[in-house]
């Protein structure tokens, strides 16, 4: 069994705390997964800024050198030696036209190497006409993309004041440059980028050393002049032999990483790229280094240029400006990088030693290292991501840079949209390519991490074929579990909603490949690899029928069993994908999709809400499919509900509730977070309503028997479980749940195997049982689809024309085409209470719903209305003939399509998005309980001492001996009639339950806590509670006598609601003929015939297993980590079962029962062999049977005669006997105290009729320590008969609720305690 499991400290405080503690941490907690702590819906997608949707390219480059080789400027005056070289070239070394030629051409190469496709254009020396006609004719040509316009004024004046630029000839303000950086530009140039080389009150650097046009070396050839300028500073003499001209010999090529030039050019990109993520805002970098691959080769060299003229009192401009770059840190990177590679070259030219690689990748990937392992969560993004980028293009580092890579993607969603943003999309996305298997894990770890977070990339992947790699990776049976469910994961998103994806992949063979892995040990790809077939085929006919060749729908039939609930609730996902494809039906897929229904429909009593869910969600596309056939079937089901004459039993109430008019005000309950709709809340209206309903005509004296003929239809009885949202539902809740209990009372299981021809009767079935589910969330979307199905047959049914508006009060009985439904003749027409029937499409915007409103309705039909008196929304008598009003001709069928619509686009149940953020969450994270100095371990540490401290303390009390135990330490009015009573093992709380709702109170500071409903139907009693990892973080589990367990968290909790954590129908063949009978309490009479016991549980903490049993013939045990039935027990008896103890060490289960009997079963043998003992000692109801927890622990039993009687499981016959009073109609035994206590009644000697009672509590001996009687007032007058008592399972507590509302606990003398 998989359940969490969590390490002991390594700390203790003493011998037997420490053992205690052990206890605790060792074992497992019932429904703490994540499916129980969180909200089943995907996560919200994170606007994704990372694609650039205005990508450009530069198309066009104009060179414009105005130089006038050989004459200086008139406004400038140059030193003497002074800065000549243009592109690297003296122009005075040649004749003039001859330089500025070479000069141009020289230009335009060192720009061919950022962009070597660009159409260049040179123009030398030019005219102002020149220039006008060559800027116009690139514009024009370049249409929506950039132009490049580089000018060189070295030989001309300096821009006016205006910004104007010299060419020749005359002036001309062609394009405003680097002069106004600081101005506002004209409207037209705002999308202009501009990089000048100074301020306008600064003058170039004129040193002989370095070129005239400095700015454009280095935005043209930065390496070579970063390499001379690091040779000009001081720190070059640390490297000795480097000397200007030795840099000039460099081996090696810019674009050649294993060479030294190229590595320098690499280190250079991978810094520049850095320094400006981490400077520049997100949206200018993206701009700037991702939009344009020129733009960011000139921008990632403009910040080189900054650093270097920024020595020389020269400040670079751009538009739009950046932020100083220039003292980043990551220069001094660069420096070391320079100096490692400098510091070879003496030797490598000389003496052609082999060239040392820079350690600049590797340091860089340690730094990002440190970063992950040693950060804190909450901190600035890592420098040396974009690094990380650039890492990916070496072989040598990139099996390391993606581990890392991954680990980082592994933070969260944030950490992905960050990575994305850098640009590592393309670069994981080249290397799919890759063939090298030492990648696959990581590749899948990375691709994985990315689809989670933006599925969008489905169709980058198709595009490129990315598909195919992880088809291959799927099918590598050498290839990890763990990461071929990633895989499986990536191929669910390809496919997701995407024909093309859907398309590709079954030519990929994706179906067969999927079906060969459902069976995998591993749950979590069991899961996805059905979640991949039911996307496949979802829509999309050829992938359904290449599943059908293949079996694809039978060998799912297998996870249907599953132990894990979201592989179940998967693989129901993939077989309703199966029958919801919208193609044509033969007779070969009708039978298939019936085959598919049955098999679905065994799960409808599966312990996990998620499934049920998925389950209502998978059989809605069926009802889809074949809705004509199922409104057939819900008019014959609407019909025979109104004819049989059964209705919602409100009447037979259980349990001893007094009238209301002696009853308290009845408090505000508190909202359920789970119930949101009008199940959920019960206002005191409502509520007072359904007391007054429900009470009991004590002054008649008999009893209600249950039979259908004695239950009244009065719409008084209408349910505070109504309907959500009552207009808006055709059916409602009780309509629902009568229809359901007319339709059969015999075992839905039953239901399974039948002939086709019904398929669709049993299917009904099956949504009307779901409707009526304890979980709320199952239950709407199962109305949703009944009341959708319910409107759309009595739409059908309607006839098309109607002549008069006379008419419309009556009408001929029915022909045979409205499929059975009857018109009757008099207050036919449909109750006033309810709106429109368009309002259950009220959510569908494009439903054309208007003409539906029945604005023709005659003004007689509210009288008519006043004589109908079914349950508040039953389904109306008449078919409706009013909803498209006496003129309305229209066909049908448009509505049909958008009913159809309607049906599909609601029924979502946002699972497998839900499964999916499994994978943007981190997965490589130590489990915050895990964590030692986490929050949540402090908490549990803390709960884990408070329980060591309970049990010691509790024990030695006991051990002092018990010799009264009647101090009354609480006494409070409880809100409603107290029917259990439970408390919690190491906290002052006791929850009492009343028919259907719970109270939470405190009982040292006497505060109540909490007040809730449970959710059960009115008809329903509360008859078993339990607490859940009550060692740690506490749930309640309640159990009515319909069969319906709820699980609640949050109680007691004043910062949030209770909430419900699950629900599941405990029993579904409780017998209709015991349950629900009201039972008075006697002594003569025998408790068997006094009505059933309920439904009783028993819960064992160390194996996850809860034991139900009750008004049925049958003892189920539930694995609550599972979430499915185990076990179902046949007691072998005609009687109920009264009590219910188990023991996990020895495997055993012990029943009390209605006939006296005690039997023992050992839930390890066969079925047919499981009862190993029978005791028939006992010749009434037993009210308690308790097995000892130890392993030579006896049962103990007790019946209503008094007799207590102790049998060992090894032995036939009881090994003691005690007898005590007779008369008992409740008992407790105390799990650790050698106690027990009970509830004693006799007659009344003063007031004949009625009952006295006291309870009286015995030691294990049978000895009577003390009795607590009830008297008050006045000659000793009735306070009220007690309904439920129960020991505190540690402290020597014992609590006891009365009927005239009250709840007491009494414990040992204050001395002792």
């Amino acid at each position: 069994m998989e359940a969490e499991m969590l390490q002991s400290p390594l700390l203790g405080v003493g011998g037997e705390e420490e053992e205690s503690d052990l206890t605790d941490w060792n074992l497992p907690l019932a429904f703490m997964k994540k499916r129980h702590c969180e909200k089943i819906e995907g996560s919200k997608s994170l606007a994704q800024s990372w694609r650039m949707k205005d990508r450009m390219k530069t198309v066009s480059v104009a060179l414009v050198l105005c130089l006038n080789v050989g004459v200086d400027p008139p406004d400038v005056v140059k030193t003497t030696p002074c800065a000549r070289l243009e592109c690297w070239i003296d122009p005075l070394s040649m004749g003039p036209q001859k330089a500025l030629e070479t000069i141009g051409a020289n230009l335009q190469k060192q720009y061919e190497n950022w962009q070597p496709r660009a159409r260049y254009k040179q123009s030398l020396d030019p005219t102002v006409d020149e220039v006008k006609k060559l800027c116009t004719s690139l514009r024009r040509n370049a249409k929506e993309e950039r132009v490049l316009f580089h000018y060189n004024g070295h030989g001309v004046p300096r821009p006016t004041v205006n910004g104007e630029i010299w060419v020749f000839n005359k002036v001309a303000a062609i394009n405003p440059n680097h002069p106004l950086a600081q101005m506002p530009l004209p409207p037209s140039m705002k999308n202009c980028i501009q990089l000048a080389a100074c301020e306008a009150s600064e003058l170039l650097p004129m040193i002989p050393d370095l070129p005239a046009d400095l700015f454009t070396s280095c935005l043209t050839t930065p390496i070579k002049i970063a390499l001379r300028w690091f040779c000009m500073q001081k720190s070059v003499r640390l490297v000795p032999g480097v000397t200007l001209d030795l840099i000039e010999k460099i081996p090696g090529r810019l674009n050649d990483r294993r060479t030294p030039l190229g590595e320098l050019n690499w280190i250079f990109t991978a810094i520049t790229d850095t320094i400006a993520w981490n400077v520049l805002p997100r949206d200018l970098f993206q701009k700037l280094f991702r939009q344009d691959l020129l733009v960011a080769s000139l921008f990632r060299n403009f910040l080189l240029a900054e650093r270097i003229m920024r020595s020389y009192n020269c400040t670079p401009v751009s538009s739009p400006r950046l932020p100083p770059t220039y003292m980043h840190a990551m220069w001094q990177a660069w420096d070391l990088a320079v100096d490692i590679c400098l510091s070879q070259l003496p030797t490598i030219i000389e003496e052609g030693t082999a060239f040392r690689h820079s350690p600049f990748f590797a340091e860089q990937l340690t730094a990002f290292q440190v970063w992950l392992t040693m950060g804190v969560e909450n901190r600035n993004p890592p420098e040396q991501l974009p690094i990380v980028l650039q890492v990916l293009l070496s072989q040598v580092h990139r099996l390391r840079a993606l581990d890392l890579l991954g680990r980082f993607l592994d933070l969260g969603p944030w950490a992905v949209s960050l990575a994305l943003s850098v640009g590592i999309f393309p670069y994981v996305l080249k290397l799919l390519q890759s063939s090298a298997r030492e990648l696959r894990p990581l590749l899948v770890f990375i691709w994985a991490k990315i689809l989670a977070v933006d599925s969008s990339c489905q169709a980058d992947l198709v595009k490129d074929n990315g598909h195919k790699y992880f088809l291959s990776v799927l099918a590598d049976p050498y290839m990890p579990a763990e990461h071929r469910t990633m895989t499986a994961f990536i191929l669910a998103v390809i496919v997701n909603s995407y024909n093309t994806g859907q398309e590709a992949c079954l030519q990929g063979n994706l179906i067969a490949i999927c079906l060969e892995q459902l069976n995998d040990p591993h749950p979590l790809l069991r899961q996805w690899v059905a979640i991949c077939l039911g996307r496949i085929w979802q829509n999309f006919d050829s992938a359904r029928w290449c599943g059908v060749r293949d079996s694809a729908h039978e060998k799912l039939y297998s996870l249907l069993s599953d132990p894990i609930p979201e592989v179940r609730c998967a693989a129901v996902f993939a077989l309703g994908t199966f029958v919801g494809n919208s193609a044509e039906r033969t007779d070969h897929s009708t039978t298939i999709d019936h085959n598919v229904a049955m098999m679905l429909a065994q799960l409808i009593n599966d312990g996990s809400p998620v499934v049920r869910k998925e389950l209502v969600v998978a059989l809605s596309h069926l009802v889809v499919q074949y809705e004509s056939n199922f409104c057939t079937v819900a008019l014959q089901f609407m019909e025979e509900e109104k004819n049989y004459p059964l209705p919602s039993p409100a009447t037979t109430e259980c349990g001893n509730l007094t009238p209301v008019r002696d009853g308290p005000c009845t408090p505000r309950l508190r909202p359920v977070s789970s119930y949101g709709n009008i199940r959920a809340v019960t206002t005191v209206r409502n509520l007072n309503k359904s007391l007054q309903n429900l009470s009991l005509n004590e002054e008649s004296g008999g009893s209600v028997a249950f039979s259908p003929g004695n239950l009244s239809t009065s719409s008084s009885a209408s349910s505070t479980l109504g309907s959500p949202e009552n207009e808006e539902y055709l059916l409602s809740f009780e309509t629902i749940d009568k229809m359901r209990r007319v339709s059969s009372y015999s075992s839905l299981n039953s239901l399974i195997g039948v002939s086709f021809n019904s398929v669709y009767t049993q299917i009904w079935r099956v949504l009307l049982h779901l409707a009526a589910d304890p979980y709320p969330d199952v239950s709407d979307v199962a109305m949703k689809v009944l009341n959708s199905i319910a409107y759309k047959a009595t739409v059908n049914a309607r006839p098309q024309r109607i002549l008069d508006s006379a008419s419309l009060t009556q009408s001929a009985p029915a022909s045979p085409t409205n499929k059975g439904m009857h018109i009757h003749q008099v207050g036919g027409s449909p109750p006033t209470a309810s709106t429109s029937i368009s309002s259950l499409t009220n959510d569908v915007t494009k439903q054309p719903v208007s003409r539906d409103i029945p604005s023709a309705r005659p003004s007689n039909v509210g009288n008519l209305g006043a004589q109908y008196t079914p349950h508040s929304h039953q389904f109306p008598r008449t078919r409706k003939m009013f909803d498209k009003g006496p003129d309305q001709t229209t066909d049908d069928a448009d509505d049909a399509v958008g009913h159809k619509i309607f049906i599909s686009a609601t029924m979502q149940t946002g699972f497998c998005d839900w499964s999916a953020k499994y994978f943007a969450q981190p997965v490589m994270k130590i489990p915050e309980e895990h964590d030692l100095e986490s929050q949540t371990r402090k908490e549990r540490e803390w709960r884990f001492l408070r329980n060591t401290r309970v049990r010691k303390q509790a024990q030695k009390i006991i051990q002092k001996g018990i010799s009264r135990l009647d101090d009354q330490i609480f006494l409070n009015r409880n809100p409603g009639v107290p029917s259990v009573v439970k408390f919690h093992p190491f906290t002052p709380c006791i929850a009492v339950a009343d028919k259907d709702s719970i109270c939470f109170w405190d009982w040292e500071k006497g505060e109540k806590l909490d007040y809730f409903h449970n959710g059960n139907p009115r008809y329903t009693r509360i008859t078993a509670m339990e607490y859940l990892n009550g060692q740690d973080c506490s749930l309640l589990l309640t159990a009515t006598d319909d069969g319906a367990i709820r699980v609640w968290k949050n109680f007691a909790d004043l910062e949030k609601n209770p909430e419900m954590v699950t629900a599941w129908q405990g029993l579904s063949d409780m017998l209709p003929t015991t349950r629900g009978l009201a039972r008075r309490v006697s002594i003569y009479l025998d408790r068997s015939k006094q009505g059933g016991a309920g439904m009783v549980v028993d819960w064992e903490q160390e194996t996850g297993l809860l034991m139900t049993s009750g008004d049925v013939r049958i003892i189920r045990v539930w694995d609550t980590d599972r979430e499915m039935k185990v076990q179902d027990i046949p007691t072998g008896a005609d009687s109920c079962v009264t009590s219910l103890s188990c023991d996990s060490h020895r495997s055993l289960i012990v029943a009390g029962l209605g006939d006296g009997s005690i039997r023992v079963y050992d839930r390890r043998m066969a079925l047919s062999e499981c009862r190993v003992m029978t005791y028939r000692e006992h010749t009434a109801w037993v009210v308690k049977a308790y097995l000892q927890k130890h392993p030579e622990g006896n049962i103990m039993s007790v019946s209503v005669n008094g007799d207590v009687r102790f049998f060992d499981p090894r032995m036939p016959e009881s090994v003691k006997v005690l007898q005590i009073v007779k008369g008992l109609t409740a008992l407790d035994i105390h799990p650790q105290a050698s106690l027990f206590a009970c509830v004693v009644s006799f007659p009344c000697v003063q007031f004949s009729g009625s009952m006295n009672q006291f309870t009286a509590i015995y030691n294990g001996n049978g000895e009577l320590i003390n009795n607590i009687k009830y008297y008050d007032g006045f000659m000793g007058q009735r306070v009220g008969a007690i309904s439920c008592l129960a020991f505190h399972p540690h402290w020597p507590h014992l609590a006891v609720g009365s009927n005239d509302y009250y709840i007491s606990v009494y414990s040992v003398e204050k001395r002792i305690r």
